[in-house]
């Protein structure tokens, strides 16, 4: 069960309140705070988890030569009609 935080009030849809008190029954809770501190927990670390691959992203421009550039869109180009 979650514990230590400070309450603080929040708008949602009611059919989102529902789906969280209904899934709250199923795991046996009153309430539905604990599902809302694990999906805060979870979008955080998802997130953080991508601002790090835009930087490393980032990171890499540049790295590609010319040709190997128009190459790799050449490329892709290709597997995109492939997919049609």
């Amino acid at each position: 069960m979650y514990t230590g935080a400070m309450r603080t009030t929040i708008e949602m849809r009611d059919d989102h309140r529902a789906a969280l008190l209904q899934l709250a029954a199923k795991r046996g809770e009153k309430g539905f705070s604990s599902i809302v501190a694990e999906a805060i927990s979870a979008y955080l670390a998802s997130a953080t988890a991508t601002e790090e691959l835009l930087r490393r992203a980032a990171q890499l421009r540049g790295s590609l030569r010319e040709d190997e550039a128009d190459e790799m869109r050449a490329s892709a180009a290709r597997l995109r009609e492939e997919w049609r």
